[in-house]
Parts: C-alpha cells; sequence; structure tokens
C-alpha cells in the first residue's frame, strides 16, 4: 500500500533588522520546528539558535549586490526543491519579507509549484534604522507622511519607477533602502526637484546592532559626510526635518557600553544572563565557554549521603551548578526534597539562594561576603560549627577553603563531587585572532576554573607573549577567589565589584568603561 508522500512547507519569516531580539514570537515558534533553514547575510546568526540541532542551514547571503553565494533564481529553485522533499523550511529573511526583500519573487516560484507557504512579517529595517538612530520618523510638529524607497532599482531598467518631482516635496519623510551606493544622484535628484539642499539628513549602518553607526548631514553634504565616516552597505538613509529629534532623543549609541566587545568566559548554558545583562549596557559579547560541564561518571558519594540526608545537618551550595546537579541526581535516585527535610540550607550567595527557590526551597544562611570563606565564616559566628555535619555537593575540583575552615571549626565536612568541569575544545585560533587584533576591550571571569581554562586555550608561549596578548585587554572578574588566580598568572585585575554577583559584574563593568569614554 502506497503511503501518501509527506507535505512540505515553506515560511518566510522576517527576522527583523539585526538585533535577534525583535523577531516575531511566531518567527521564533517555526524556527523552533524548523527542519530547514534558508537564511540570508541581514537575519542575524544569532536567530539560528532558536532552530533544532538536527535542523540543515543554508546561507544563502549576498553583500552589496554583488557577493552571491547564490542568485536569486537558485534560491528560489531551492526552496522548491526543499518543499518538494516534504521539509518545513524557515526562509529567514532581513527586515520584512515584503518591503525590498524578494519575498513575493520567492512566493511565485512556490505557487507555480504548488509548495504551501506562510509569510510571517518582520520590523521592517527603515523603522528600525530610525527608532534606533533616535529618529521618529512621523512627528505632529514636522510630517504625517513617510515614503520608503529602493536606491537600487533592478538590474535592466531603462526608466526609475520613482517620481522624483513627486516625491521630492510629497513626503515629509524619506526613507532610502540600499542608496550607498547612488547617494549622490539620489541628494542631487531630490534637489533638482524642489527638496531643500539644508533638508537634515542621517545615515544608519547596520541597525540595532553592536556594529551600528549613524552620521548626520543634510542633503547638499550627506555624501561627502559618508565618504569620511567610510560608511558602507548595509545602510539607510533617512531624510526628513524629523533627523533634527536625533540631538534629543538619541539613546542607543549613547548606552554606557555601545562599541565595546566583552568577551564572556562562562559556560554556554551559563553565559545568557551575563550576556544579556551587558548587551543591555551597549556592549558587543563574544562567547568563550571555558569550562564544559558533565556530570559525574562516579557518583558513590553523593548516592550513600542521599540515602542518609538524617546524619546531615547543614546542605551547602556554593554555586549554581552545585544546586542543578545535586537535584538532578535527587530526583535520579527517586528522592523529592522531602528527603532533605532534617538539613538546614546555607548557599554562597543571593544568586544561588536564588536558584534553590526554584526548587521549593528557602536558604536559612546566606553570608555578606558572597564567597566559600564567607559561608564558613557565617556559619561559625552563628554557633553552627561544633558538633556539625555538613554535606557539601560541588565540583570533583574546587578551592579547599570552606571544608578545611568547618573542619577546623570543629566541622564534620563531606565533599561530594556532583559534577566536573572539563575544558572545551576548539576556537583556539578564533579568541589569539581577536587578541593579537586588539579586538577585544574586556574579558570578564566568573572563576578561578575559568582563569586557568581560558590562559589554557590562549596557549602563550612565554610570558611575555601572555602580556602581550593581555595587557590591552581589561580583566573583569567576579569576585576576591577570581581575582587572586589572574595575579597568580602574573596579570592585573582592572574591575572587580563590591557585591559578586554576576549583575553587579555587569555593573562595575558599565561603570568603568563609561567612565573611561567620559574622560
Amino acid at each position: 500500500m502506497n503511503s501518501t508522500p509527506k507535505k512540505g512547507k515553506v515560511y518566510l519569516v522576517g527576522a527583523g533588522p539585526g538585533d535577534p531580539g525583535l523577531i516575531t514570537l511566531r518567527g521564533k515558534f517555526l524556527l523552533e520546528r524548523a527542519e530547514a533553514v534558508v537564511y540570508d547575510h541581514l537575519a542575524n546568526a544569532k536567530l539560528l539558535a532558536h532552530a533544532p540541532a538536527d535542523a540543515e542551514l543554508i546561507y544563502v547571503g549576498k553583500k552589496g549586490g554583488i557577493e552571491h553565494t547564490l542568485p536569486q533564481e537558485q534560491i528560489n529553485q531551492l526552496l522548491v526543491k526543499l518543499g518538494a522533499a516534504g521539509k518545513r523550511v524557515v526562509r529567514l529573511k532581513g527586515g520584512d519579507p515584503f518591503i525590498f526583500g524578494r519575498g513575493a519573487e520567492e512566493i511565485e516560484e512556490l505557487v507555480k509549484a504548488g509548495i504551501p507557504f506562510e509569510v510571517v512579517p518582520g520590523v521592517t529595517s527603515a523603522t528600525a534604522a530610525a527608532t534606533y538612530a533616535g529618529i521618529p520618523i512621523t512627528h505632529r510638529d514636522y510630517t504625517a507622511s513617510v515614503a520608503f524607497i529602493t536606491g537600487h532599482e533592478a538590474d535592466g531598467k531603462e526608466q526609475s519607477s520613482i517620481a522624483w518631482d513627486k516625491l521630492a516635496t510629497g513626503a515629509g519623510t524619506i526613507i532610502i533602502y540600499m542608496g550607498i551606493k547612488n547617494l549622490p544622484i539620489i541628494a542631487k535628484k531630490l534637489m533638482d526637484n524642489g527638496r531643500a539642499p539644508d533638508t537634515p539628513v542621517a545615515v544608519v549602518r547596520w541597525a540595532s546592532t553592536p556594529q551600528q553607526r549613524s552620521v548626520a548631514g543634510t542633503l547638499a553634504t550627506i555624501s561627502e559626510v559618508v565618504k569620511a565616516a567610510k560608511i558602507t552597505p548595509p545602510a539607510l538613509v533617512i531624510v526628513g526635518e524629523v533627523v533634527k529629534m536625533r540631538e534629543t532623543i538619541d539613546w542607543y549609541e549613547h548606552r554606557p557600553l555601545f562599541g565595546k566587545r566583552i568577551a564572556v568566559t562562562r559556560t554556554r548554558e551559563q553565559a545568557s544572563e551575563l550576556v544579556a545583562k551587558l548587551e543591555e549596557y551597549g556592549a558587543e559579547c563574544l562567547e568563550y565557554p571555558t569550562i564544559h560541564i558533565e556530570p559525574m561518571v562516579d557518583c558513590s558519594v553523593i548516592d550513600a549521603a542521599l540515602e542518609n540526608m538524617a546524619a546531615y545537618d547543614w546542605l551547602l551550595f556554593t554555586s549554581l551548578n552545585a544546586v542543578t546537579y545535586f537535584f538532578k541526581r535527587l530526583h535520579e535516585k527517586g528522592f523529592d526534597c522531602r528527603a532533605l527535610a532534617p538539613c538546614k540550607i546555607g548557599a554562597v550567595g543571593k544568586t544561588t539562594a536564588d536558584e534553590i527557590a526554584k526548587y521549593g526551597l528557602r536558604a536559612d544562611l546566606i553570608p555578606e561576603k558572597f564567597t566559600g570563606e564567607g559561608l564558613a565564616e557565617a556559619l561559625i559566628a552563628a554557633g553552627e560549627t561544633q558538633g556539625k555535619r555538613f554535606l557539601l555537593p560541588r565540583a570533583l575540583r574546587a578551592m579547599e577553603t570552606l571544608p578545611e575552615l568547618l573542619e577546623d571549626a570543629g566541622g564534620t565536612v563531606t565533599v561530594a563531587p556532583v559534577y566536573q568541569n572539563v575544558p572545551p575544545q576548539g576556537r583556539k585560533d578564533e579568541l589569539r585572532k581577536q587578541l593579537l587584533e586588539r579586538g577585544l576591550d574586556v574579558v570578564t571571569f566568573a572563576s578561578s576554573s575559568a582563569v586557568t581554562n581560558f590562559l589554557n586555550i590562549v596557549d602563550a608561549q612565554d610570558e611575555a607573549e601572555l602580556h602581550q596578548l593581555l595587557d590591552p585587554v581589561k580583566i573583569a572578574v567576579i569576585g576576591p577567589v577570581t581575582a587572586e588566580t589572574v595575579r597568580k598568572h602574573g596579570l592585573t585585575v582592572d574591575i572587580q565589584p563590591e557585591r559578586y554577583t554576576i549583575d553587579d559584574l555587569a555593573e562595575a563593568v558599565a561603570l568603568q568603561l563609561s567612565s573611561r569614554k567620559a574622560d
């Protein structure tokens, strides 16, 4: 019996202008279920993280209209081929698929081939470029009309389809896509058809991304301004009196870390929180995870402890990973939080306590100083050490300060490894290239093992090369233990928050670099 072939479908999804946070919920939903993703140069590659691990990723980008991975006709046929093969395909296009995006041409070919499709609008680059440059495209004091035009019409057209005589004075704000190459001609056509030479103009490159760069001038001067600033595509041109508002409401390029490149060395699972904080301050974050977390192969110590939790007075957590892997093992052994009832719980800091709270438990003790030493001192000050038994789930290799201080104070400590840190593979050449080319402003460390593994990846030949690579980079650490590890390698700690949390680390970096910027 013949089975009916699986019916594929192609989804044209607007990726937005560049900031991956601007994709629609519908677009993200489809990406998460895609079997194939066909994406453009202007679609932020970070969006591909939403696709399933086994999804086929196909790059068909074009740069500046001249570098083509595939000609448009072949892109059309690729979509048809994937759809005909029964694939669920996301065609990820920068901006909005139907605003100078050739989305309609791709749909026409799908219709001819009988391939089902859906179009998901995206935030168009025009409105994003204006907004992220601090320019409202309409304003009751300036204009109530807007025109979108392309500065690059189809090849082979003998005459322009743009009515310059009507456009020049017919719309208060004119936004020009793909207009950099022809900017002198466009400015002249607008002026020749009645637009005043002193009309304000802004040009925004790579809008809504950390690489955004904006310049401003007038119709008479903007071509020279762009040439002097070496602005190249992709960029949008905004013409109109509303450009004056940029002086008042420009916000994006004035964030404290705008234009700064920061290396984040946390694990991939943990980096998102720090990256989000730094990006909110305007930084461009490059993730170089120096630690890969794996569960223990030998779980005999923690398993024995879980069978006899009544023997312990305190359960102590000194990291988020310890919390995660402890409760994972607890559940794997068939227990739940009721098994922990005999114990009080200590957390090294508020972030760790918040993680414990996700399991419905509240930390009984959080020290003022968020370190293992601080936790030991707080327990000693509370009279909770003499004759007490402590269970300390942690990494296979970790600082011995906490268990040593507790045992010196009369306690008994069971160190139970629940995970291990393994150096990740790859990206060494990329990291060294960034350092050699002075491509990093700051590197952040949230643990001593991150420092050690980072330096192993850098693989400096000697102390002189290590200083050559890292002296131009500011080193930011989460706390004193990590700082001490940095100094043991002969390097200088430039940034350290008073409180040892991810939020405070990000804030300290922003304060330090923004003050330097102001200087």
